[in-house]
């Protein structure tokens, strides 16, 4: 059938995507800030390549002729099955056929921005304090320098809105173009499976009309789909990540081959300040395949023909390295972190009722508690590879950060941005660590060198070595108890370095690692106590935050500072409720009237998981959290044997809202449990002279198969909108572990890991 001619007054042709502002920019400002909104540039169009027979509908979306539905998915896949949940978003919305549908990494693009955690990350007692105000501005800055940020949960949170106006908005240019070859009105068309219908007899294939749809323009008010059947949201459908992971066709950094490509291994030193003093070259020659060493005042590579003579020449030339100042060790990390209580920077950050009056000659119950720091060990060490020619870099690196790494990689080559072409890569786990980009710069400086490809591998050693754990963590715990047992009053003091704003300070200022961890010391900021504001309802609380400088270089992770915050927090709660001789699931209960998601978390976890009342014996505890959203409740049974720690049971229970895929959902959910499990069983190790005192995986007391028992995760149905889940499991878990192993010992352990390992 011909095309059916329109007056031009029912479309527009746009390079690259589809009119509509609420596509290319997202939530406008509120009404009083629209004299200022206007001094802003705010159109920003589509900047996709489309490959022959493909159409750009908008930012998120390409059709081709064969009506392959190509997802653009700004965040990075690091396991966390964010390049299934996104396209299912937007394909439900669509009325696709799942079958057909792909994924496309995006480009760098001020469309992609992550608001949602440049606003977590980046809010300051300003910006809370003029509101809305503080919030745009967040919101401007994150979107002209293009913060391309994937963490904390926030992908779905934040893009989920915009994928499915992405598909509403396909749908409907799709039916438009159909309706305007059957010559009739385009609301009575539909898309289903794939299937362009005019609900009679006619029917269209999505790629029949693709290329002419984009044309058209959108009505004012765009209508999404009703009704839920046949619904791709909300359905267990299979990741599309899966299959080229199974049959190993799936591209990691470390796979990443060239022509004429070389191959790098990297030595850095100590941490702290330190300077590369000497190195024996020539013995690094004698091993076959080598090629050169690079050095810079701060690390040498070496290069050869496979990595493993490339790490072998590193071994054998003995890299000497000269530190400044005194060594870290783990014994000055908690000499700093307890001197950081008698310093003057503490700041109160919580506050609610009057404590002073209350805790004057009261008895209060004490506690204290200490986390250490805990390493990401990703199965995928960092790595990237570079190649630059003829004024032109390129970069194929896994990265949370894509903008920020391109800028700084320009940055170290003497480049413009825009001579830089990053390609983003799914990482190997990160839980954080692909955050930082060190290993994207090193690989440009190395390729620069050799004037041929290279790819930067690190050594198992070298990612222990230069990890950016978590934040270790002191805390001080002081409570009243009134007569019917109730919580009158709760404080909390916490000496920690803010990881957040050390991993920022590097990613965006490009301080080397010693200066973010000198220069982040002297502020206290909410994002080093996170999770440590409480869920209960309590007449009289605070927290105080006494910001430290524990010499360790620390970075973005799993949960961040919830990790020691859920620790400290329901750790205490448990101790408090043995006191009052209450049981511990009632005691919380009691306090949850105000927070009934979490309540209901708290009492389904305790059905399911046959609480036995927390009785001397039963190896039985509990924890709860919540974060962005999200709420959880976790019941371990756990024993001690032979001075090990093994888990029988993980019981969870999460309200996340409406999930787009209830299985990833569990799926996430799980990992969040596991990894909480790492750090209280290992994922640490022990500092001395500047170095981890350990760097073998299986010398970290990390969970195996063989230390898990049955996990269980129940997800309450719930209509809220969805929250990211990747973090919320991990939290609780240590809480949780600590309080059941006092019912079979009768010890509290206040210490993370709870098992400490020399």
């Amino acid at each position: 059938m011909g095309r059916v001619p329109r007056k031009a007054a029912n479309r527009r042709k746009q390079v690259g995507g589809v009119n509509r502002r609420t596509l290319l920019v997202g939530a406008g400002a509120s009404a009083g800030l629209l004299l200022a909104w206007g001094l802003w540039p705010r159109t920003y169009r589509t900047n996709l390549n489309a490959a022959p027979g493909e159409t750009v509908f908008n930012a998120f979306l390409k059709v081709d002729r064969a009506g392959r539905i190509i997802v653009i998915v700004p965040q990075t896949e690091t396991g966390q099955g964010v390049t299934t949940l996104l396209p299912q978003v937007l394909a439900d919305e669509l009325g696709a056929d799942w079958r057909t549908v792909g994924v496309q990494s995006a480009p760098i693009s001020p469309l992609y921005a992550n608001s949602l955690l440049a606003k977590e990350w980046l809010a300051s007692d300003w910006s809370r304090l003029v509101g809305e105000a503080g919030e745009w501005a967040i919101d401007q800055y994150a979107t002209r320098r293009a913060l391309m940020l994937t963490g904390g949960g926030t992908s779905v949170p934040m893009f989920h809105d915009a994928y499915r106006e992405a598909g509403a908005a396909a749908r409907v240019l799709l039916c438009q173009a159909a309706a305007a070859r059957w010559d009739v009105p385009w609301e009575s068309c539909d898309i289903d499976n794939g299937i362009i219908s005019d609900g009679g007899q006619r029917t269209l294939k999505i790629g029949e009309v693709a290329a002419e749809a984009a044309d058209f323009d959108l009505p004012e008010i765009l209508p999404f789909r009703q009704g839920q059947a046949d619904r791709l949201a909300g359905q267990d459908l299979p990741r599309l990540d899966t299959p080229s992971k199974i049959d190993g066709s799936h591209n990691f950094a470390a796979d990443i081959r060239l022509p004429d490509m070389l191959f790098a291994s990297i030595r850095q030193g100590p941490i702290g300040d330190a300077l590369l003093k000497s190195v024996n070259e020539q013995a690094a020659k004698s091993v076959t395949g080598f090629l050169k060493l690079v050095r810079t005042d701060r690390w040498v590579a070496v290069v050869a023909t496979n990595w493993w003579a490339a790490n072998k020449a590193l071994d054998l030339s003995d890299p000497v390295f000269e530190l400044a100042g005194a060594p870290l060790s783990s014994a000055s990390i908690d000499a700093a972190l307890e001197s950081a209580f008698s310093g003057s920077a503490g700041q109160r950050l919580y506050s609610q009722g009057d404590l002073k009056s209350l805790f004057d000659n009261a008895t209060i119950l004490a506690s204290e508690f200490s986390v250490a720091p805990g390493l990401h060990l990703a199965l995928e060490p960092m790595c990237a590879t570079a190649r630059i020619s003829d004024g032109v870099a390129e970069i194929w690196m896994p990265t949370q950060a894509p903008a920020l790494a391109r800028a700084a990689i320009a940055d170290a080559l003497g480049m413009t941005e825009h001579e830089v072409t990053l390609y983003p890569l799914h990482a190997g786990g990160s839980f954080g660590r692909k955050m930082d980009f060190e290993a994207g710069v090193q690989a440009a400086l190395v390729a620069r060198d050799m004037g041929r490809p290279v790819q930067l591998l690190w050594s198992r050693l070298e990612d222990v070595v230069q990890d950016r754990p978590s934040a270790p963590a002191h805390a001080r715990m002081a409570a009243k108890l009134g007569r019917n047992g109730a919580i009158e009053g709760w404080l909390a003091k916490v000496a920690a370095p803010c990881a957040m704003t050390q991993t920022w300070d590097r990613i965006a200022h490009h301080k080397l690692p010693h200066e973010a961890s000198r220069d982040s010391a002297g502020a206290s900021t909410r994002l080093a106590v996170a999770g440590m504001e409480l869920p209960y309802a309590l007449p009289n609380w605070a927290v105080d935050h006494y910001p430290a400088c524990a010499g360790l270089s620390l970075g973005f992770t799993r949960a961040n500072a919830h990790l020691h915050g859920a620790f400290f927090t329901e750790s205490f709660i448990d101790e408090l409720a043995h006191q009052a001789g209450i049981e511990a699931l009632s005691f919380r209960i009691q306090m949850l009237g105000g927070n009934p998601r979490l309540a209901h978390c708290l009492t389904t976890v305790g059905a399911m998981g046959g609480w036995q009342g927390g009785i001397e014996g039963s190896g039985q505890g509990l924890a709860v959290h919540e974060m962005n959203g999200a709420y959880v409740a976790v019941m371990i049974e756990a024993a001690l044997d032979g001075g090990m720690l093994s888990v029988g049971r993980i019981v969870a229970a999460v309200d996340g809202g409406e999930q787009v895929n209830p299985d990833i959902a569990r799926q996430q959910v799980e990992s969040g449990l596991i990894y909480g499990l790492a750090l209280a069983m290992g994922a640490s190790v022990p500092y001395a002279r500047g170095m981890p005192t350990r760097a073998i995986l299986g010398r970290m007391g990390l969970p195996r198969l063989a230390d898990i028992g049955e996990v269980t995760v129940e997800l309450i149905r719930s209509t809220a909108p969805p929250a990211g889940l990747s973090d919320i499991g991990a939290p609780p878990v240590s809480p949780a572990i600590a309080n059941a192993l006092f019912t079979v010992t009768g010890q509290r352990f206040r210490q993370l890991p709870i098992l400490s390992r020399t």
